[in-house]
């Protein structure tokens, strides 16, 4: 009987083995000669940016893993990267890439912008790893009118330092600048420590002269660190032109004003019609910034028919929020708003001449505390008068109000 041929089982691993890596030699082999770049095409030959729905498709094929360059050449020479240096995997798959007619720029103010109409080479270049560069090249055609960017023009931010204290003096800065496009802008600010407080969200704006305010607190309310901080202003209108502008505006002397009375006295607590009345009240700065006042001073006697505005031809009128006075009132006094606590003074112990402004304001700083005096002639017929004090900011507010209640007996 004739013995058949039999193999070892180690030869026939041997053997599969071989014919595994001879599977994959060839595979290599197979895909060391695709090219790294293919099949490059533009879903057309002409584009007109501005007058299409649809942007542009630049499509190519990957071969080998590669790194890619998209970019255009225009007549003389410049180039517009459209892709630099970005790694690609191999695929059969095409790469797709949809331009809108802008290109990124070097320029620190136009990032981007529409290319203008002409002649152009679409070039793709791929470059393999130990392998040689390859590149592709299609003529394009831009057409369509050369449009004007939304340049943010004339931009002002004044003043350049803002104190954000309440006091009516440099409270806000104004930003200001002309578009001369519609266009969607985004206004930020930037701290110190890298934080961003949005002033203007991707606000539709005309080609108009534009104004804006920041009073130099977050959006919420809360106040920001003192130093110097960096605005941005962005416009980008619908065709991809991006515009960005950068300044800088410094915020010092930052707080939130805040007083408070710590002892008030209303005497006497009975007299006849046409007797004089006194008031003496205590106040500290309990905040962190100065507080403005003003007139009428300590020591200055009212009537009770009279009030702040109406004395000294006028002058002592509430103004513009920021500045501080103490004031008394009664509770039959049918006055609102305004007309509230009649009777006011400054929280200043000293003449007006001695005044940080002679005759026109004091201020009260952090920590100082004064005593302050005033007088009032009653003339008003009622047997019983509740009389009480407040602080008042003018524009803002009445702070510690209705306080040390007092009732006072008026004889006839």
């Amino acid at each position: 009987m004739e013995d058949s041929l039999r193999i070892p089982i180690s030869c026939t691993r041997a053997l599969r083995w071989g014919l595994a890596l001879l599977a994959c030699a060839l595979l290599l082999v197979a895909c060391s000669s695709r090219p790294a770049l293919d099949a490059v095409a533009a879903s057309a030959p002409s584009f007109a940016p501005s007058e299409m729905d649809q942007p542009l498709t630049i499509s190519y094929v990957i071969g080998r893993d590669a790194t890619v360059d998209v970019y255009l050449l225009d007549a003389i020479g410049t180039r517009y990267n459209l892709r630099l240096g970005q790694p690609r995997s191999a695929s059969a798959d095409p790469y797709v890439l949809r331009f809108d007619g802008t290109v990124p720029t070097s320029d620190p103010v136009i990032l981007r912008r529409l290319l203008p109409p002409g002649d152009y080479t679409l070039v793709v270049g791929a470059q393999a790893s130990g392998g040689t560069p390859e590149e592709r090249r299609l003529p394009l055609t831009i057409t369509g009118g050369d449009l004007p960017i939304p340049d943010v023009q004339n931009l002002l931010v004044a003043p350049p330092t803002i104190s954000p204290n309440a006091d009516a003096v440099n409270d806000i800065t104004e930003i200001t600048y002309r578009l001369p496009v519609s266009a969607t802008v985004n206004i930020d600010i930037s701290a110190p420590n890298g934080e961003t407080i949005p002033v203007v969200t991707r606000e539709e704006e005309g080609p108009y002269e534009q104004h804006h305010v920041w009073n130099g607190k977050r959006p919420n309310g809360s106040l920001l660190p003192s130093g110097v901080y960096t605005y941005t202003v962005q416009a980008e209108d619908g065709y991809g032109n991006l515009v960005r502008r950068h300044g800088q505006i410094t915020l010092e002397d930052v707080g939130q004003p805040e007083a408070r009375i710590v002892y008030a006295s209303i005497a006497p607590q009975r007299l006849m019609l046409g007797g004089v009345m006194t008031v003496t009240v205590r106040v500290r700065n309990t905040g962190t910034v100065p507080i403005r006042t003003y007139g009428p001073a300590s020591g200055f006697q009212y009537d009770t028919d009279q009030v702040f505005s109406s004395v000294a031809d006028g002058r002592y009128t509430a103004q513009a929020g920021g500045f501080w006075r103490v004031g008394l009132d009664w509770d039959a006094n049918s006055g609102g708003g305004p007309k509230r606590y009649p009777f006011r003074w400054a929280l200043s112990q000293r003449p007006p001449e001695q005044w940080k402004v002679p005759g026109v304001e004091d201020w009260l700083m952090p920590d100082e505390e004064v005593e302050v005096t005033g007088q009032v002639r009653i003339l008003q017929r009622e047997t019983k008068m509740g009389f009480y004090v407040g602080l008042i900011q003018d524009g803002v507010g009445f702070f510690q109000d209705r306080s040390a209640r007092t009732i006072v007996e008026v004889g006839f």
